[in-house]
């Protein structure tokens, strides 16, 4: 009986928490880029704190934070939707096949 009981706490739990018609993609995602960045963000910082004095270490910084840097527009994909088939499906038969 305790079973159900549990079940059905956590069942409605689960419904209150992601109620239908929520749309939990733009969420997710959002949430991420955001966590993506200020992770970046935290290490640009602690890689431009490190002092130098030899040029591989100046180096090193100066390749860590480029690859820390990336550009929105390569985030984005080129396309947005798929484009059309240009060529009708299926194909028409030529006259000679009869």
């Amino acid at each position: 009986m305790m079973f159900l009981v549990r079940s059905a706490f956590w069942l409605t739990l689960a419904f209150l928490v992601i109620r239908p018609g929520v749309d939990v993609g733009d969420a997710a995602s959002t949430l991420s880029s955001e966590a993506m960045a200020r992770g970046s963000q935290i290490i640009a910082q602690q890689i431009e704190a490190i002092e130098c004095d030899s040029i591989t270490c100046i180096g090193g910084k100066a390749m860590a934070s480029a690859a820390l840097r990336t550009s929105p527009a390569a985030a984005d994909p080129m396309l947005k939707s798929p484009a059309g088939s240009p060529v009708p499906l299926p194909r028409a038969r030529p006259d000679r096949l009869g």
